[in-house]
């Protein structure tokens, strides 16, 4: 199978965040440069927040549903308009069905079988998460040895003082969450914060 293009270069994690500052995020996060945002799927409220703010992102940026681990979960998160998914497991019934729909997944996985076997299945780009509990930039470029073909995500671990050296080891995107927006503005619903904090990672990442 082969699963819908994803180009993003980071990828945007949110978890646990209010649904009364979501939308504010989302227009701050787009207009700083973030090319894709995805919000977990244990988040309270998290498929009426995607509903009711994808179709306002701006055109060539995606909103998705991550911690995406089940059929069922898939399924809720594509009726509600999510643009992609992100797995943090393997299920190949999971992107079979975003493959389905024509919905981009960046499917989890950790060891080189799960690598080849999330890729063969038709996922948009292989998650290897959790990436620096692995050996972070060096695992990526271990993989890649065998899988040059395979676009790989790191997750997990990944700091805006060591996202360049995942990129120079072969690494097609990654995904942060408080090292992208900061923990403090997240918590104090900082706007200006957040968007100085977006812009700052976006501007390390290599060109």
């Amino acid at each position: 199978m082969v699963g819908a293009a994803f180009n993003s270069k980071v990828i945007g994690i949110l978890r646990g965040v209010d649904k009364d500052f979501f939308a504010e995020i989302v227009d701050a996060v787009f207009s700083s440069g973030l090319q894709a945002l995805e919000v977990t799927m244990n988040t309270d409220n998290v498929l009426s927040m995607v509903e009711e703010n994808v179709g306002k992102v701006p055109e060539g940026v995606l909103l998705g549903v991550g911690t995406v681990r089940t059929l069922e979960e898939a399924e809720a998160a594509i009726s509600a308009g999510a643009m992609f998914l992100v797995t943090p497991n393997l299920d190949i019934d999971v992107i079979g069905y975003a493959v389905e729909h024509e919905v981009p997944v960046v499917a989890g996985a950790l060891t080189p079988t799960e690598v080849f076997a999330a890729w063969h299945a038709g996922a948009s780009m292989v998650k290897v998460f959790p990436c620096d509990a692995m050996g972070g930039a060096n695992y990526i470029k271990s993989l890649l040895g065998p899988f040059d073909q395979v676009p790989l995500a790191a997750v997990g671990g990944v700091a805006i003082d060591t996202v360049g050296d995942y990129f120079r080891a072969g690494a097609r995107a990654v995904g942060v969450s408080s090292a992208l927006f900061g923990k403090e503005a997240l918590a104090e619903k900082n706007i200006k914060k957040l968007t100085k904090n977006v812009k700052n990672f976006i501007g390390s990442v290599p060109r």
